[in-house]
């Protein structure tokens, strides 16, 4: 901890952060990880804190339980509510363009006299505060957080995800241009208990109002936000991706850039395939007859991870080969490990979890005071019903393989997590092991980015839903259209980068997980850049869903003809597949309709156009190249 006068530390042109450092009762200026990790903990030789707040009715209000483990710090919230993000927490208090709903027209009011009280309630408590840089040097913004002290444990989440700046070494020109507030109690007495995060977007000072603890909405979004704003203005974009080197047992190297929203398999695609007791995988298991279809492939490809969730592809980076070049927006991971229920499923990742190098930070896991969090002890949402979000916030340089450098993508995929289906429930389940995108059908399906079945990470919404441009409108602040133009100049400016689509959770009747973009991982990896030949590709039966495979063959794998083409199982059929290509059609019409303004751009109208009228792949392929 730093002893420095609150006149001698930098604030740039953010007076009220000067302000609350000269009046809160104390100020705790935080140096690195480890004070973040003893802050949470409640001090050295504190294993237990619960973080409680009074509330003006007189009531104590828990919000979590903090301990102290052999291997970090494990928070659990008391409500259920809080242990996933809630989509509807943004609001916007400025008046600059977006199409985000305004904290005025969701509240009935202006931010102002809010803000104001916020200020007021800060003042009257022992605080913390450390600095930072959201993104990357030279690539984001030069940012302070400040956090109520008892809530150790959300401080630590943002500095392991986008580090901590010693304040005794900060660079000479670095200036504060942005700073996240945390006030926990306004989420009970003004919001209903709702989790909220407002941006205030001020020239020179971005202020961003954490009104929960979750990190997921603002230590995690809300800085992401930040940058899809930034990029907004200056012309480019924090992709939601994970990305990941992938080299072949014969030593050729491909980049691997999986999109998707949440819940899409970002994080599974840094996975090695989960294997059966005897070694096996599991192709899949059919949900109406209980039969289990399994591969063996001795050896799969080795994973040089990149980034996990959010790939700066800013200009600096472009090197104008046709080829798109990106590095981590991050310093540390956010892993969802709801599939990890038992020891032996992930190897690496539980021991590096179990013990880790530095200090990690557990979310909604089960623990015990100087115990150790193992990532299989989901905490319980109810008696048997193991919470969908449980979490641990990985630093990246404890990752087996990591790759630190800029990379350039070879192939953009995008993952949708599929319900079943059958001839007795159609549904949208009718994607195959991997499709192959025109650039166009690859920008619309970016556009609408569903958020799809059974989704984890998030407050459950009912059917298919769109998550919007790139996947990342969600924590965008700006304007849609804006994005959507940034994203298809982005295709176009990178023609040599290939697209597919791959599902999860299921194909047709078949319950899969994520082993299809596994699969698709291990055999694009083996083709290496070779382009597909006419006869390996068919139109989609779907045109939404691009080229299908006729073929595909992995080592001496043959992968069944059903599991490429879903309309070939028999418990779907053609008539179910149909009716579940509907469902998708709908969606795209009915998420489309928000993007046909005259600010699109005349290739980008085109593209929307051939999809209303439900043209073939080869008319999304034409209207591409005339572009």
């Amino acid at each position: 901890m730093v002893s420095k006068t609150a006149a001698e530390f930098t604030v740039g042109n953010i007076t009220e952060l000067q302000e609350l450092m000269a009046v809160a009762p104390s100020f705790t200026v935080v140096r690195n990880i480890e004070e973040l990790v003893e802050l949470a903990a409640g001090g050295k030789g504190s294993d237990y804190q619960e973080v409680r707040y009074d509330l003006p009715d007189g009531q104590s209000y828990l919000e979590a339980e903090v301990l102290r483990t052999k291997n970090g710090i494990a928070a659990n919230y008391t409500e259920v509510y809080m242990r996933r993000r809630d989509p509807n927490c943004m609001v916007i208090a400025d008046s600059f363009p977006t199409d985000k709903p305004t904290f005025e027209d969701r509240f009935g009011h202006s931010f102002d006299e809010l803000r104001a009280e916020t200020f007021d309630w800060l003042k009257t408590q022992h605080l913390g505060m450390f600095y930072y840089h959201a993104g990357q040097p030279g690539m984001g913004y030069n940012a302070v957080a400040v956090i109520p002290a008892n809530a150790g444990f959300f401080g630590l989440g943002l500095a392991l995800l986008q580090g901590v700046i010693d304040p005794m070494e900060l660079p000479e020109d670095f200036s504060p241009e942005a700073v996240i507030y945390t006030a926990p109690p306004f989420r009970h007495t003004h919001f209903e208990g709702k989790q909220v995060v407002v941006h205030n977007r001020q020239p020179g000072k971005y202020e961003m109002f954490s009104y929960n603890l979750y990190p997921g909405p603002s230590a995690k979004k809300g800085v992401y936000g930040m940058l899809i704003g930034q990029g907004e203005e200056e012309g480019w974009v924090t992709a939601h991706c994970s990305t990941v080197r992938v080299v072949t047992p014969y030593d050729n190297v491909i980049t691997l850039m999986h999109e998707g929203a949440s819940g899409g398999g970002k994080s599974e695609m840094l996975q090695q395939p989960h294997r059966s007791p005897e070694g096996s995988l599991l192709l899949g298991k059919n949900i109406l007859t209980g039969e289990k279809r399994m591969l063996d492939l001795p050896r799969t490809c080795d994973l040089e991870p990149v980034t996990d969730d959010m790939a700066l592809c800013h200009p600096k980076l472009q090197k104008n080969d046709g080829k798109l070049w990106l590095e981590d927006a991050e310093d540390a991971w956010f892993i969802r490990v709801d599939h990890i229920e038992d020891y032996g499923t992930d190897m690496v990742l539980e021991k590096i979890t179990a013990k880790p190098e530095k200090p990690l930070l557990f979310l909604n896991i089960e623990a015990v005071p100087g115990g150790r969090a193992m990532i299989w002890d989901h905490k319980q949402d109810a008696p048997g019903v193991p919470c969908p979000n449980p979490r641990v916030i990985l630093p990246r340089d404890i990752v087996p393989g990591i790759y630190s450098d800029p990379v350039r993508v070879d192939i953009r995929s995008i993952g949708l997590r599929t319900p079943p289906c059958t001839q007795e429930n159609p549904n949208y389940g009718i994607v195959g092991i991997m499709h192959i995108l025109p650039p166009a059908l690859a920008w619309l399906w970016r556009l609408v980015a569903p958020r799809g079945h059974a989704n984890p990470s998030i407050i459950q919404t009912k059917g298919i839903s769109s998550e919007g441009v790139g996947s990342y409108w969600p924590f965008a602040t700006g304007k849609k259209v804006k994005q959507a133009n940034l994203l298809l100049e982005q295709i176009v400016d990178t023609p040599d980068v290939k697209y597919i689509l791959t599902p999860n959770q299921h194909i047709g009747a078949w319950k899969t997980s994520f082993m299809p973009q596994w699969l698709s991982r291990e055999y694009l990896a083996r083709k290496g850049n070779a382009e597909f030949l006419p006869e390996q590709l068919s139109p989609s039966r779907c045109s939404l869903l691009g080229y299908a495979m006729n073929k595909m063959k992995l080592e001496r794998i043959e992968i069944p003809k059903w599991m490429l083409k879903v309309e070939y199982q028999e418990e779907v059929g053609k008539e179910a597949y149909d009716q579940g290509a509907k469902i998708l059609y709908d969606f795209f019409e009915k998420t489309l309709a928000q993007f046909q303004e005259d600010s699109l751009s005349p290739l980008g109208q085109q593209i929307i156009e051939c999809c209303l009228d439900h043209g073939s792949v080869t008319d999304y392929e034409s209207l591409f190249k005339k572009g």
